[in-house]
């Protein structure tokens, strides 16, 4: 038998017992009445870490929160590891939707439940009990190692990528060891390599100045929810599902076979997908499948439009504004602000004649690719296949996490993301919790991959 997996058994409600005491801790970096809760997370795990063993664990102070490093280097000829997580937590309301209280945590039915418990505390805790086995077992590591672990990933890392520029020559690694994402489901790994950008923006259109009574004025001036209509409606092209803006494609590139195939081999089901969502039909650009629409290709969507009343009965106005909201989920060599650019000057000629339009650019960032042939990768689906029994298949997710991308950039390393979590596990939504079987097989696959990478 692995002797880790002796060592883990036999720790196993310890590590649990301290998981629980770092996931009671309200770290809520989006709330400012938490910020001492956020602070005392940050002292928690500077605690655990130097516990474990690690060295020079620093707390080292933003204008935000805390973000903290230590490291262990003292495996000569081994590649460097920066390990990268965040201990900061969303925010719970509902919190009438909750089973047991979220900073309460309780297990059942095999799951640890509590906010935290998936993203990211539970599997930063993964690296921290990994790292400290390997050290209580060997007396060394078998590589060498850095940690970076911050406290503002829910609020979009504002002071992250500056202190990233500002310790590049400290924080220097061979790759960049991630676990914050997740499995495709119960027992089949994956490691992504692809995150789409994003770029967003905010628009209004103006007409009279004021609202105006539909029977007195309706068919002889312009009526702003019209307008809206009509420019939104210009962005797509209802029959393929493109978008409509001019260069908005620039730089896609296109989808390659191999990735094709390895896409296939998810085994996706469109079928169940409809049918769980109740709807008829999916929708999306003409000629790829729902996983390459979400995973590979660009979009653009509308997430709020709103003008005129809304009120319950009737109110017969013409409206004097209307409102969009629009973001866009963008692939490799898509710069946001480019993209950005073009989508104003499409609205701009495109808004119908008697609007005004106001146009409120928004966030923007770029998107995350990798070639899955790099060695660490490889590695890193090695490791899986000796703990799961199954190897980690490829992928690229839709989501954006802006973060992963700097650390690619600033540092020049590749990005291995090995996720221990399942999509089901309500992150970010109440009743969060993480799988045990995934707590137990992530210490393994995590101690294997340092191992052997």
């Amino acid at each position: 038998m692995n002797p880790y997996t002796t060592y883990f058994e036999r720790h196993r409600e310890q590590h649990l017992a301290e998981l629980k005491e770092w996931l009671s801790i309200p770290s809520i970096s989006a709330l400012s009445e938490h910020k001492e809760d956020v602070r005392r997370a940050a002292e928690w795990l500077k605690d655990a870490l130097t516990a474990a063993g690690l060295e020079h664990v620093t707390l080292n102070e933003t204008d935000g929160h805390p973000i903290l490093t230590a490291d262990h280097l003292h495996a000569e000829g081994a590649p460097t590891l920066l390990i990268y997580g965040h201990y900061d937590v969303q925010p719970v309301d509902p919190l009438n939707l909750w089973e047991t209280p979220p900073f309460e945590p309780s297990e059942r039915d095999g799951k640890l439940y509590a906010r935290g418990a998936t993203d990211d505390k539970g599997q930063v805790f993964l690296h921290v009990k990994a790292l400290e086995a390997i050290l209580k077992q060997e007396g060394r590591l078998p590589v060498n190692v850095k940690l970076c672990i911050e406290g503002e990933e829910e609020i979009s890392s504002p002071n992250l990528v500056q202190f990233l520029d500002d310790n590049a020559q400290d924080l220097a690694a061979d790759a960049v060891l991630i676990s914050d994402t997740s499995l495709l489901e119960r027992g089949k790994p994956a490691i992504s390599t692809g995150l789409r950008g994003l770029c967003s923006i905010e628009v209004s259109l103006n007409t009279a100045n004021t609202d105006l009574h539909s029977g007195s004025f309706g068919g002889g001036v312009p009526n702003a929810l019209h307008a809206i209509v009509s420019l939104l409606n210009s962005l797509h092209d209802e029959q393929t599902g493109r978008v409509l803006v001019d260069g908005f494609y620039d730089g896609v590139l296109p989808l390659t076979e191999e990735m094709r195939g390895e896409l296939s081999k998810m085994d996706y089901d469109e079928e169940k997908l409809k049918a769980d969502l109740g709807l008829d039909t999916l929708f999306g650009e003409e000629g790829y499948s729902f996983l390459e629409r979400t995973g590979v290709r660009p979009t653009l969507e509308l997430n709020g439009v709103y003008g005129g009343f809304q009120g319950e009965g009737t109110k017969t106005v013409i409206p004097k504004e209307a409102h969009a909201k629009i973001t866009c989920r963008l692939v490799a060599n898509q710069d946001p602000h480019d993209v950005l650019a073009k989508i104003e000057r499409h609205l701009r000629e495109h808004t119908p004649a008697g609007a005004k339009l106001t146009l409120v650019p928004g966030e923007t960032a770029f998107a995350f690719n990798i070639d899955p042939s790099h060695p660490f990768l490889q590695k890193a689906a090695d490791a899986y296949e000796t703990v799961y029994g199954v190897r980690a298949l490829f992928t690229k997710d839709g989501g954006s996490i802006p973060i992963i991308e700097a650390f690619s950039r600033v540092l020049n390393a590749p990005v291995v993301l090995m996720g221990f979590g399942l999509p089901d596990e309500n992150l970010h939504a109440p009743n969060e919790h993480f799988n045990l079987e995934n707590f137990d097989k992530g210490l393994l696959t995590l101690v294997q991959y340092l191992k052997t990478v």
